[in-house]
């Protein structure tokens, strides 16, 4: 590169961010709109809860009241519930209601009964307009499974749902019908995976 190639580069990339700034300002003055948006977090990749979360970490740091419900996750300890119970509780809940994945509790019945009775939280939950976003973890396996009916889920979230209160739900397989009303949908691809190369889950990773 010569001493007078190097300004004139400059110069067009110079130019070039500033047509494109332009551009994305007139096109972010046009987004003027705000929803209570259904938000879906699916796919074979890692991340669905660990997205979420970061969601709920932000209501938090804007003291924006919220909510958790787990559907799966029972007995395992994790980082997210911890620090939220010890030290962000009154901003916000958080219920795990789930027992475990169905082949560890080899109940059906009893997934049955744990997965309705946190559906009837979640919807307890999201009524309550005081809580900006609800957090409903895995709820997309307990619909796939048939545990919770799906279509009572997606006339509540239509019609019943407050306009201004996010819902997030995350797990793999999410119902079509579902993505079908969603605002956000985000389908996590898995390229690779630790646990195919015979690592376990990790403190700090998973969970």
């Amino acid at each position: 590169m010569t001493d007078n190639q190097a300004p004139n580069d400059i110069d067009r990339h110079n130019s070039k961010m500033a047509k494109k700034k332009q551009a994305r300002d007139k096109i972010m003055a046009s987004k003027t709109q705000e929803k209570g948006l259904i938000i879906i977090n699916t796919g074979k990749g890692k991340g669905k809860s660990s997205a979420a979360f970061g969601m709920i970490f932000r209501c938090i740091a804007h003291q924006m009241p919220c909510a958790v419900v787990q559907f799966i996750k029972g007995g395992m300890d994790t980082g997210e519930r911890n620090l939220i119970t010890a030290h962000f509780g009154d901003l916000c809940q958080f219920h795990t209601m789930g027992e475990g994945f169905t082949w560890e509790t080899q109940d059906k019945e009893r997934d049955i009964a744990a997965a309705l009775a946190a559906w009837e939280k979640a919807k307890a939950l999201i009524l309550d307009d005081g809580n900006r976003m609800v957090l409903l973890d895995e709820i997309n396996i307990a619909l796939r499974y048939g545990y919770i009916p799906l279509d009572e889920v997606i006339s509540f979230l239509q019609t019943q749902k407050p306009d201004m209160t996010h819902v997030v739900l995350t797990g793999r397989n999410a119902a079509e019908e579902l993505i079908d009303i969603a605002d956000l949908v985000t389908d996590m691809s898995l390229i690779k995976h630790p646990f195919r190369s015979g690592i376990k889950a990790q403190i700090g990773v998973e969970f």
